[in-house]
């Protein structure tokens, strides 16, 4: 007896042996399996801005906390365009645009997508900006024709820390009914070719293939939505699935979604965010990805040095804080389009005045008006120029050109499908009177057909020509009650 339980102990005890020695087996294996995981992964932060606008006053933050992360993580920063016409300092400074492209550069961009509004300044300028600055600049549905630039990348391969990562840049190509070209002053980019983004993405399916890249990003100018005219980031994503993720600008939102298994991220604008995507990547694919919007108004820390720079630029240009005017109360922008049109019409001396919304890009404070106030109201540098028409030439564009506007000196109401023009008085214009209009020259530029192949050019761009009506004829600015506003329905 035992005998027999003495074997049956041995056969018991090597039973547990054989199943503690598999557990430990088993455990060594899923740590070695874990270890080889972790060390596949490769960790990634991309920080992005979008749509700036030539603010600089929160740069100083962006680089504390790019800085700081660079420590702990591998960085790639990147901006999805537009990075001038918006700030007084930027695009009223000697050379205009040089400011926010150095600080740029101190900072460390890598990337940079070109943006609409990267034309607004001229061939040459966009040429001397480009030459400065020390990122890299995509677009793959820009050629540079005869203009001298040098062609950008279509797209870019960063290698870090052992991570390809391709970026691929787009731009938007709805500025004209009748052209292909970005929104921008059509006769700024008469030397550029541009094709639909649309038209070339195909083109560039393979890409992280071909790169034997591990991650594939769309760098866009695009705007979030197209809605079913053009193509967006959303259309981007569910017509073209080859991107790991798209980082946007163009329709200053803020955007963190995923369409079709593809994330977007936008931040916002003029430098009131930046975007934060922490991304894990293994076999070529995102294992996880966080993504943070960085409110840099409320950010307190900030590069010491970097502040300076800054200062130093706003610094340099007292003038602009010059009084020049006195708004009573707030002013929208609808309402600032009143007072706008009205100081078009008395400086040019003209009957009938018109302003696009879109060019509008500021409301104005109540109080003392300065000379950066208009400029932020202002910021395009458009040339101003008169037109002799007739009242059906208006009307046809008023009609054709499926756009509202501001106006003064007329009453233009839609009767119907008819629209009635009446002078001050409220007198009834016949189709066939003429009278003068004066406009800024982005509005013919965009809506060409409707306009006599010549006008009076004048001297001062729209936004001079609103600060000599302040300083020559009326400082006292009070449009609260007024709406000035057409479109044909």
């Amino acid at each position: 007896m035992r005998l027999y339980q003495y074997y049956l102990n041995s056969i018991l005890i090597k039973k547990i042996s054989f199943i503690l020695a598999i557990s430990i087996l088993i455990t060594v294996c899923s740590l070695n399996d874990n270890d080889s995981d972790k060390k596949d992964e490769k960790n990634l932060t991309i920080f992005f801005i979008n749509d700036q606008h030539g603010q600089i006053d929160n740069f100083s933050k962006i680089k504390q906390i790019v800085d700081a992360e660079k420590q702990e993580n591998n960085v790639i920063l990147a901006c999805s365009g537009d990075i001038f016409s918006g700030n007084p300092v930027v695009d009223n400074y000697e050379n205009k645009g040089y400011p926010i492209i150095d600080i740029m550069n101190q900072i460390g961009f890598d990337i940079s997508a070109i943006g609409n509004h990267e034309f607004d300044y001229g061939v040459s300028l966009l040429k001397e900006r480009m030459e400065q600055a020390e990122f890299d600049w995509i677009c793959a549905n820009i050629n540079m024709g005869s203009t001298g630039i040098p062609e950008p990348l279509e797209y870019k391969t960063i290698d870090i820390d052992e991570l390809k990562i391709t970026f691929l840049g787009l731009i938007e190509t709805s500025g004209k009914q009748n052209a292909i070209i970005p929104s921008t002053h059509p006769w700024k980019v008469q030397d550029f070719i541009f094709e639909k983004p649309e038209d070339v993405v195909n083109e560039y399916a393979n890409v992280k293939e071909q790169e034997n890249a591990d991650l594939y990003i769309a760098l866009t100018h695009l705007g979030y939505d197209g809605y079913g005219v053009m193509l967006g980031d959303i259309q981007l994503a569910q017509q073209f699935p080859y991107f790991d993720l798209i980082i946007g600008g163009h329709s200053h939102d803020v955007v963190d979604t995923v369409v079709n298994n593809i994330p977007i991220f936008q931040a916002g604008d003029y430098l009131n965010y930046m975007g934060k995507i922490e991304m894990s990547v293994k076999n070529k694919h995102v294992k996880s990805i966080d993504y943070e919007l960085i409110d840099l108004n409320n950010y307190t820390n900030y590069d010491i040095e970097l502040k300076a720079v800054v200062d130093g630029y706003n610094n340099s240009m007292s003038d602009l804080s010059n009084v020049i005017g006195y708004a009573y109360g707030y002013h929208q922008r609808y309402q600032v389009g009143c007072f706008y049109t009205d100081a078009l019409r008395n400086v040019m001396n003209v009957d009938l005045s018109f302003q696009n919304t879109g060019g509008i890009r500021a409301d104005l404070d109540d109080g003392d008006i300065t000379k950066r106030e208009i400029y932020e109201i202002d910021p395009f540098n458009n040339g101003t120029i008169i037109y002799n028409m007739t009242i059906s030439e208006i009307k046809t564009f008023l009609t054709g050109s499926a756009s509202g506007f501001y106006y003064s000196g007329m009453q233009i109401e839609q009767i119907g499908s008819d629209i009635q023009i009446k002078d001050l008085n409220g007198n009834l214009l016949s189709d066939d009177s003429v009278i003068s209009v004066g406009i800024n020259d982005y509005i013919p530029a965009v809506h060409d057909t409707y306009f006599p192949t010549s006008g009076v050019i004048q001297s001062l761009t729209s936004a001079e020509t609103i600060i000599y009506y302040l300083e020559n004829i009326n400082d006292q600015v009070d449009y609260t009650d007024n709406n000035c506003y057409f479109r044909y329905q």
